[in-house]
């Protein structure tokens, strides 16, 4: 399993961490380029159907990044929102028989570059060491709104 290389979605917010993330890279700060970023206006938009498809769709994890409770969210509530419905999507997802670990959420300020590099690396390596995900492709039945 030493060339296994997870897959990893990330739903990032516009102000905080997706400017978090892009501040790691213009600083040259190396992390694994297993993440694929998926840029949100808040992270209080991202449906638990979206998280579920990604799943669904092969991906190993799913990470969420956001801004900083309780107050600096540029949608006044909407990492708030985030945070409990992420920790209703972890029961469901131990209902389904998937480990809760592989999906993660974080808070990453616009000025935390290296803590975006080192949330990837260590996420990164904590889904090398679970091994890739049990779901296959079309094992969880997603109902689009």
């Amino acid at each position: 399993m030493s060339d296994y290389e997870p897959k990893i979605v990330g739903f990032l917010c516009n102000w905080c961490s997706y400017a978090g993330a892009d501040l790691a890279g213009v600083s040259r700060f190396q992390y694994p380029s297993n993440l694929r970023v998926i840029r949100v206006m808040c992270s209080g938009r991202v449906h638990p159907a979206h998280i579920l498809e990604a799943f669904k769709n092969g991906a190993d994890g799913v990470l969420i990044a956001g801004c900083h409770p309780p107050n600096d969210c540029h949608y006044i509530s909407g990492n708030l929102k985030t945070q409990r419905r992420v920790a209703l999507l972890k029961k469901v997802l131990k209902q389904l028989g998937l480990n809760d670990s592989r999906l993660h959420l974080e808070w990453v300020s616009a000025a935390e570059g290296d803590k975006f590099a080192k949330l990837v690396q260590d996420f990164t390596n904590k889904l090398k060491d679970m091994g890739q995900s049990p779901l296959g492709l079309d094992e969880i039945p997603v109902e689009a709104d």
